[in-house]
């Protein structure tokens, strides 16, 4: 492996860390929103103990910021978290990080200040500090992918509780699918890469299918690409009838579906929320070189917002 270049920066630099199931990713970013470094560590998501994920958090932030100055580190965590305490409450499908005190680990290895806060609302810090956000009042944020969410930006605030809410448990069927968190037709149940390979091998293409596999398909992709735009605007529709933020910028897994998916995700917002006196929402598409490292820019949005 070729080493990472020397580091050099006249000011202290920016941590983030997102805490995934499975997987533990780490980041150096400058003020400009440049990652200039990334590391990842795994570790068995099923384990009900915190060992595993205890061993990962180290590993990823010394990788990653061994050697550098820092402001602080802001943690993007898929799940519910108290922010006050810096630790974890919950994450359905990881059990070991119920309680983990996240920013007491980082803490304990890096001596610099730790703020930990859900997913999706960092990566609206990321698209506001740095991406389709910048210099606007209002917007919204999608994670999509294996993580499904959507922050909100309204008049220059951000919204929704801290800690969570991202919108992946609302319900958009009734009496759907059983969900994770043990109630039924949660959004997640039908609009995210769990969802999708369980659709695609059921219709006889194969398993681990991908949204950018199922686009390349052409025809015999298309309904099930078109399902699952139509899905992931279900819960869309009512983001934009609460609080009718106009832009949602969408992440992760949608950007493989390319301009076709973006397109179809529009149509039906636009459509299923036509009778609102808002102007007509728009649908753009992260970053298209990282798209998931828009929470890691979210993490370090939260540093320079505390600070």
């Amino acid at each position: 492996m070729v080493p990472d270049p020397p580091v050099t920066s006249a000011r202290p630099l920016l941590g983030a860390v997102e805490v995934l199931p499975g997987q533990v990713r780490a980041a150096l970013v400058d003020r400009s929103g440049r990652l200039l470094r990334r590391t990842a560590a795994g570790f068995d998501p099923a384990a009900r103990e915190a060992a595993g994920v205890d061993a990962a958090v180290r590993q990823a932030a010394r990788d990653c910021f061994d050697g550098c100055e820092l402001t602080g580190v802001g943690v993007a965590a898929a799940g519910l978290v108290d922010p006050e305490r810096g630790t974890f409450i919950e994450v359905h499908d990881v059990p070991a990080l119920r309680g983990y005190p996240v920013a007491e680990v980082l803490r304990g290895v890096l001596e610099v200040p730790v703020y930990i806060e859900h997913r999706a609302r960092l990566q609206v810090l990321g698209d506001r500090w740095f991406g389709a956000g910048r210099g606007l009042r209002s917007f919204a944020s999608v994670s999509t992918g294996e993580v499904l969410g959507v922050g909100v930006f309204l008049d220059g605030e951000l919204l929704a509780p801290h800690g969570g809410r991202s919108g992946a448990h609302m319900t958009v069927l009734a009496g759907g699918e059983p969900c994770t968190c043990g109630a039924r037709g949660c959004w997640k149940t039908v609009a995210t890469t769990r969802w999708l390979r369980r659709r695609a091998q059921a219709a006889g293409l194969g398993t681990g299918m991908t949204l950018e596999g199922l686009v390349r398909r052409g025809d015999g992709g298309r309904p099930i690409v078109e399902e699952y735009a139509d899905n992931l605007a279900l819960g869309l529709v009512n983001i934009q009838q609460l609080f009718a933020p106009g832009l949602f910028v969408l992440h992760g897994e949608a950007v493989e579906g390319g301009e076709g998916f973006r397109a179809r995700v529009e149509e039906r917002l636009r459509g299923d929320s036509g009778w609102s006196t808002a102007a007509p929402p728009r649908v753009v598409l992260g970053a298209t070189d990282r798209p998931d490292d828009v929470a890691l820019l979210g993490g370090a949005g939260l540093v320079l917002t505390h600070r």
